[in-house]
């Protein structure tokens, strides 16, 4: 299949609400547009401490991970974060994997954004075409 890779743009979800409210300008929202790797092995969202700190999230738990080579490590759980990509996005808690060599993009933010792995293309496209359709 190959890798998939793709850019998000990062925000942090209470600088987006205090701008909503007039109490912070746009131009002061945290954010970061990164390079991620498309995981579908992976489930979360998954971020360094560098964008973890540029992004001024909180902890909100700390959780045993278990990595794709079934080593254990105890990482942080930041509060929401929004994820962005092109015209779709969603809110979900990040993973924060210090010494990460890529950061992921797993099946939970693909899901939250009605996004599927075209494996013939290697890129990302909607599951339901140009628009998300989301199912209760």
């Amino acid at each position: 299949m190959g890798y998939v890779n793709t850019r998000i743009t990062l925000k942090n979800i209470y600088d987006v609400k205090q701008a909503r409210k007039g109490n912070l300008p746009e131009d002061k929202i945290r954010q970061a547009t990164v390079d991620v790797m498309v995981d579908t092995g992976a489930s979360m969202l998954v971020i360094n401490e560098p964008i973890f700190q540029q992004l001024g999230l909180d902890v909100m738990e700390e959780q045993e991970t278990t990595f794709a080579n079934d080593t254990k490590e105890i990482c942080k759980v930041t509060e929401p974060v929004i994820i962005k990509w092109e015209d779709r996005s969603t809110t979900m808690p990040a993973l924060v994997v210090a010494n990460v060599p890529d950061m992921l993009l797993g099946v939970l933010p693909l899901e939250g954004m009605d996004l599927i792995v075209d494996t013939v293309n290697q890129k990302l496209v909607g599951a339901h075409g140009n628009k998300p359709v989301y199912r209760v």
